[in-house]
């Protein structure tokens, strides 16, 4: 029954929807990425066992990307119709069947049929939560509340490389081999975690059992109207979604992700080339850039509530990001680990900034869609990325290089995210929080 006393003001109420959706969010991603990366540790086995060279690991890791694409705007406009809470389990029940499965590859045909099918499963889950996001936050929050969910990347990596180091060391039990057995744990407790889902999350701030009416009509009621302001008129056609700045912000990102796809799925082997070193070292090794990805998302994203500000830090966020990775590239060991750490920083401040641009100019369905439909492109760069870095590795032997290519791509993505603008940017000479343009832009 809901709560009928007087109504909590507005910083009260953005930290309770924090607490109350955040947790939820935050592992639905962990679960998410651990089971769609996990490949990575598995990577010199599948190799062993199944003769899946470097270039069809690339490959198939970056194949997921694909479907996952072609499937991202469909799914987000179906949750937009059906809802949240019973798409994001239906999305959680599929993908973890499918990931559990890879445990029965059996050699690169299998391979890539499974990570196709992983795409089309898990399709959806992001761009939905940066609609889902939409509905609860106003733009001066959003960033923040990004950042807090991208925080499901930092923990799935984080937590991934030491997990899947020791569920690889029941190897031989039951006659399965450890990658085996990493998939198959890794996979299934994302279905159990849909029930959890089903249970807990509201679609909306009106089916929110902890506000009352009057509160969840008042948070409905600011995000229509800052919606309505920063879109204007033609915010619902779904042909915003190829206006120049939806493009613009298309391409930074597909940039963003081919750098972060191509650390996750290579990082753990190029650490191993660092010296002798066990699994477990590897896996813990691995974690620490994701630390300070995790850094990052937490106490930067916050700082972006401006339009001049966000703008100045994604710019910043891309240019950091290439620096580390040159650094990687032509350090030693310890600098190169502190190179990748340095890149890691800016991975998710810079993609909680990036879906505020879209967000900022498109309403309704155009919103559903063009979310869907920036994230679909913009993943195209994981596949890109893994692609292209088994590629170069096994014409030069070494994968430091593409590294170098992708630091110069980062450069060309942020001088044109110099040229992106917000939807009240031009609407109106006020800033994301609706000050007076001398205060932000």
């Amino acid at each position: 029954m809901r709560n009928q006393a007087a109504p909590r003001d507005e910083r009260v109420l953005n930290k309770l929807m924090f607490v109350k959706l955040m947790p939820l969010l935050i592992a639905a991603y962990v679960l998410s990425f651990l089971d769609r990366t996990n490949i990575a540790l598995a990577k010199h086995q599948l190799d062993i066992d199944l003769g899946i060279s470097a270039a069809a690991y690339g490959l198939g890791a970056g194949l997921f990307f694909l479907t996952y694409s072609l499937s991202e705007i469909p799914s987000n406009l179906i949750m937009h119709k059906v809802g949240a809470r019973f798409w994001i389990a239906r999305i959680m029940v599929t993908w973890g069947l499918i990931s559990a499965a890879m445990a029965f590859v059996q050699g690169e045909t299998s391979f890539y049929v499974l990570r196709l099918l992983l795409g089309i499963a898990e399709a959806g889950l992001f761009p939905g939560v940066m609609l889902y996001l939409t509905y609860w936050f106003n733009r001066e929050q959003r960033a923040r509340a990004t950042g807090y969910f991208l925080l499901g990347v930092c923990f799935a990596n984080i937590i991934g490389g030491p997990l899947g180091a020791a569920l690889m060391r029941m190897d031989g039990m039951l006659g399965w081999h450890g990658w085996q057995w990493m998939f198959m744990l890794e996979g299934l407790p994302a279905v159990a975690f849909a029930w959890v889902v089903w249970r807990k999350l509201p679609d909306r701030p009106s089916k929110a059992p902890w506000l009352s009416a009057e509160e969840a009509r008042g948070i409905e009621q600011r995000i229509a109207q800052e919606t309505e302001e920063g879109a204007g008129k033609g915010g619902h056609s779904i042909k915003q979604c190829l206006t120049p700045q939806i493009l613009l912000a298309i391409f930074v990102y597909f940039c963003h992700q081919i750098t972060v796809y191509t650390v996750i799925f290579f990082l753990p082997s190029i650490i191993s080339r660092y010296g002798e070193m066990s699994t477990m070292s590897v896996g813990l090794l691995t974690s620490l850039p994701w630390i300070a990805a995790a850094v990052g998302a937490v106490f930067l994203p916050r700082y972006a509530t401006t339009a001049r500000r966000a703008r100045s830090m994604l710019v910043a966020g891309l240019l950091t990001m290439a620096a580390g990775l040159g650094i990687a590239a032509v350090s030693g060991p310890v600098f190169s680990l502190m190179g990748f750490c340095l890149s890691a920083v800016m991975f998710f401040v810079v993609q909680s900034i990036i879906f505020l641009y879209p967000a900022s100019r498109l309403k309704g369905v155009a919103l559903a869609g063009g979310l869907g439909f920036v994230n679909a492109c913009g993943l195209l760069g994981g596949f890109v990325g893994p692609s292209v870095m088994g590629a170069i590795e096994m014409s030069t032997g070494n994968a430091m290089n593409g590294l170098k290519v992708i630091a110069v791509v980062l450069v060309v993505a942020a001088l044109a995210a110099l040229r992106l603008r917000q939807g009240q940017e031009s609407a109106r000479p006020k800033t994301v929080t609706g000050q007076p343009a001398t205060e932000g832009v």
